[in-house]
């Protein structure tokens, strides 16, 4: 039985304290959190659970197993390096960290040590992307022309991260996930309309070596909440909505061709095939709950997570590169090719 100590119970902790308590191969030793009305509702939710303002206590814990961080960003190398060089397992809220730097020794300091570490790229694990996955995995969509993504809602604004890294970075992820391909390029436009803060819009694309082109609308200042992804390929295509009760995903059988025969150029040399729409049936278990289950066993089994430091590390690099092109106007960045 894992020990967990979760550092953080504001906007996420929560979801991982409940699904943590949960699982059957780990049990909540604690939780630390700097604001002590939140620890106050923790103790009432979990009374064996012990609480506290010092994370530090969680650290030195020779009981606890596991730190999972859900604090800012800013604070999560300083938190996380700390769990690592204490022998414990790591799993921490997306992006990992600030800079890749900062992501790379993590990584380092992960193998090192021999211990897992798990990034909380929830998303991935949902029963929607999954099937995404499989579809994709299997040839059924042919060659990937194109991924577009549209990922707006009216706030909620961050002091200390832009809309790049709050709502792009699982555009990111996905598209590590899906199509195991990095990109080669980024460019990226976008704004920040209120002095003091962070770019609340922006418009990304990646470029790949393929041939794909994916490309992500990300706004806090929209009058609606989207969450709409289209997946263009050369047989078939998919669309997602992660807001849709039910049929999140479809598969239409549908595309162009273009031939260079001289009597149908005569015609028309493009194309256009309609056929039928099938909506698959999707696992309905929280993701969270799948993750859990997901990372415990990769302790216990030694295995590397779905959502490991490797993926994690290219998404922060992806959030540098496309913060670097919007900050220079939509310049150009190329990715260094190195292998991680």
């Amino acid at each position: 039985m894992l020990n967990i100590g979760v550092i953080g119970y504001g906007y996420w902790g929560p979801n991982l304290v409940r699904n943590f308590a949960e699982l059957s191969g780990a049990t909540v030793a604690a939780v630390s959190d700097l604001d002590p009305k939140k620890l106050a509702t923790v103790q009432r939710r979990y009374p064996a659970v012990t609480t506290t303002t010092d994370w530090q206590q969680l650290i030195r814990d020779p009981r606890i197993d596991v730190i999972a961080v859900a604090t800012p960003v800013s604070s999560h190398f300083e938190l996380g390096m700390a769990t690592l060089k204490a022998g414990k397992h790591l799993w921490i809220e997306k992006p990992m960290a600030e800079t890749s730097l900062q992501a790379r020794k993590l990584l380092d300091e992960a193998d090192r040590r021999k211990r897992v570490l798990f990034v909380d790229h929830t998303f991935v694990y949902t029963g929607a992307i999954r099937k995404m996955s499989e579809i994709i995995g299997a040839g059924e969509l042919g060659r990937i022309f194109y991924y577009d993504s549209i990922r707006v809602n009216l706030g909620l604004f961050q002091r200390d991260v832009s809309v790049i890294s709050d709502l792009a970075v699982h555009d990111f992820s996905l598209l590590e996930f899906l199509f195991h391909e990095h990109p080669v390029a980024v460019s990226a436009s976008g704004i920040n309309h209120f002095p003091g803060t962070p770019e609340n819009l922006a418009y990304i694309t990646l470029f790949y070596d393929s041939g794909m082109i994916a490309h992500a609308n990300v706004s806090w200042l929209a009058p609606v909440k989207v969450r709409q992804i289209l997946i263009g390929g050369s047989r078939k295509m998919i669309t997602y909505d992660d807001l849709e009760p039910s049929e999140k995903v479809k598969i239409y059988d549908k595309g162009v061709s273009f031939t260079d025969d001289p009597k149908a150029i005569l015609e028309m040399r493009v194309g256009y095939r309609t056929g039928d729409m099938w909506a698959p049936k999707l696992d309905t278990t929280e993701a969270l709950r799948i993750e859990g289950e997901h990372f415990i066993d990769c302790i216990d089994c030694g295995g590397s997570p779905r959502t490991d430091a490797r993926l994690g590390l290219k998404v922060v690099e992806l959030i540098e590169a496309a913060t670097s092109s919007m900050r220079g106007r939509g310049e150009t960045v190329y990715l260094n090719r190195r292998t991680i």
